[in-house]
């Protein structure tokens, strides 16, 4: 590795200073960090970790994922793999470790503890608490992802328990994932050795975890945006936040990932430095990663910003190598190979049939929200066509259904949903939280089956129907949630599918994204799984008419 220096003013977030500096790198280690009395105009600190995210949800594999991320200046991730994890087990988790290693962007990876996240659901791998066990154990396993079964830890079930304490004795960090919990049961969550949560949706809950003594990651994904609601919380709690995406879409990757949060942040008037140590210090420390923080003999892992107000990254260093400049990646594309685990044949049009019991029923349907996982239940009337119950545009109410991806001759689940707003055609996906069955919501069950089988064809991806239109698919042959190509190749392709959906109707700024979380069992109120319709709140599967 080449020596060289670099000249600019140094944001130190330890002293909570800037000064101008020369940096002195050598053998990919910062040698030294001196005081001078002037420097170019521009700045110097540490690189942006995105604190919690699922690479899988990008369509990327970690090395074009990577490509995409060090053009905004992110030189590491905290990443879940427990996508993969649900279709391919801990054959996928090994996986995503194996393709990491293949670029110089810093990815560390947790033991996915909820696969399956429930019992109501089918998955395509089953990781016990032996299991999980084996994982933590692993040098390339640094954290026990999310907890997502908090009634588990509340009601302190033994194999929940089990993988809490082996990330314990292994000196692991465990991550959590409660949306909505507050008071005594958030305590009580927190008690258990749960250290984070990135699912709060109000100031309100996320206080109290605080409170807990919890981290507090502010998320800002293609779906799921809670930073307006959380933002505040940088001013009150500056040390007990961090800034993550959760999941974000390629088209999203190729504009920005952090550095968004980071302008956002400083535009709302709050300190630079607490804005910086949330999106670079604060992660670091948390999950003890190796991932260098500008000190003498740490890792080069920095970038140079010309603007602290724009937050455009000019150029990004990790271990002491360029790999990025001006806007552009440095970092080769690598072809990514593929693992899979897909059984589903294709189905009929009167697979998504759903009778009707009597002439003017009322069902339960849905109601999808704009930026957030949530759901509510709305009790409505339901259409009915030659005694079965269809979609009803004029209302935006239209049929969801999920397909069991690993089991060929599987029953087909369907329900009713609002605020999709298509007014033709059908969108579907692999990419379906948590389990990744095939997803599916439209207006008419031709559309609807046409874009399955399409799917149930290429093995898994993303597709878009138009009754007489034919289907438009994005093939994702790697366990069904991502490509194997170029990253920019990938978001350009995704971005042709996202407008095709737009076309349809949907108001949505993310459809396949809502629509992903739409199967997610463990966020409230009503979603679907390939079993039936779920009541996230009390727990159980609930009927379609009421």
């Amino acid at each position: 590795m080449r020596s060289f220096s670099i000249s600019g003013h140094f944001i130190d977030l330890f002293q909570r200073r800037t000064y101008p500096a020369i940096v002195e790198i050598a053998g990919g280690i910062i040698k030294s960090v001196r005081e001078i009395h002037e420097a170019p105009a521009q700045y110097i600190l540490p690189g942006f970790v995105d604190a919690h995210v699922h690479i899988e949800s990008s369509m990327l594999v970690p090395t074009a994922f990577a490509r995409l991320a060090v053009v905004h200046g992110t030189v590491a991730t905290v990443s879940d793999p427990h996508e993969i994890a649900n279709v391919c087990g801990k054959g996928g988790v090994q996986y995503m470790i194996d393709n990491s290693k293949k670029t110089p962007f810093k990815i560390f990876f947790g033991a996915p503890s909820c696969v399956p996240a429930t019992s109501f659901e089918t998955a395509g791998a089953k990781l016990d608490a032996e299991a999980v066990t084996e994982l933590l154990n692993m040098p390339d396993i640094w954290y026990l992802s999310e907890m997502m079964n908090y009634p588990g830890v509340l009601h302190k079930d033994p194999e929940v328990m089990a993988k809490i304490d082996a990330a314990k004795k292994g000196g692991k960090p465990v991550d959590g994932h409660a949306p909505g919990l507050k008071g005594d049961a958030a305590m009580a969550y927190a008690s258990a050795g749960i250290t984070t949560d990135h699912e709060c949706f109000t100031l309100e809950e996320a206080l109290g975890k605080v409170k807990a003594g919890m981290h507090i990651l502010i998320r800002e994904g293609s779906a799921a945006k809670n930073f307006e609601a959380l933002a505040d919380i940088i001013g009150l709690h500056p040390d007990r936040v961090m800034f993550c995406s959760d999941d974000k879409h390629p088209d999203e990757l190729v504009l920005h990932h952090i550095n968004r949060l980071v302008k956002r942040a400083m535009d709302k008037g709050h300190d630079m430095y607490d804005v910086l140590r949330s999106a670079c210090l604060i992660p670091v420390l948390h999950y003890k990663l190796p991932v260098g923080l500008l000190r003498e003999g740490d890792a080069a892992d920095f970038i140079v910003v010309k603007d602290i107000k724009e937050w455009n990254v000019h150029q990004t260093y990790i271990g002491g190598e360029l790999v990025a400049e001006e806007g552009k990646t440095l970092l080769p594309h690598i072809q990514g190979t593929t693992i899979n685990n897909f059984s589903a044949e294709p189905k009929n049009i009167k697979d998504f049939g759903v009778k009707a019991t009597r002439d003017n029923p009322s069902i339960r349907v849905i109601e999808a929200f704009e930026g957030q996982l949530i759901t509510h239940e709305l009790v409505m009337p339901g259409r009915v066509e030659d005694g079965f119950i269809v979609s009803d545009i004029a209302d935006d109410v239209l049929k969801i259904a999920v397909v069991n991806r690993y089991e060929p001759d599987a029953p087909v689940a369907v329900a009713f949903i609002k605020n999709f707003g298509l007014q033709k055609g059908a969108l579907a996906s692999t990419v379906a939280h948590d389990c990744h069955n095939i997803i599916v919501v439209g207006v008419d069950d031709s559309s609807i089956c046409a874009a399955v089988n399409a799917l149930i064809d290429c093995k898994g991806g993303v597709a878009v129907a138009t009754d007489g239109e034919g289907v438009e698919c994005m093939p994702l042959p790697i366990g069904g949630l991502m490509s194997g190509d170029d990253g920019y190749q990938v978001a350009e392709q995704y971005s042709v599918l996202d407008k095709k959906a737009k076309e349809l109707g949907t108001p949505l700024k993310a459809p396949f994204m809502t629509l992903s979380f739409m199967a997610l069992l463990v966020i409230p109120a009503l979603k679907l799984s390939d079993k039936g319709l779920f009541d996230g709140t009390a727990f159980r599967f609930t009927s379609t008419e009421v």
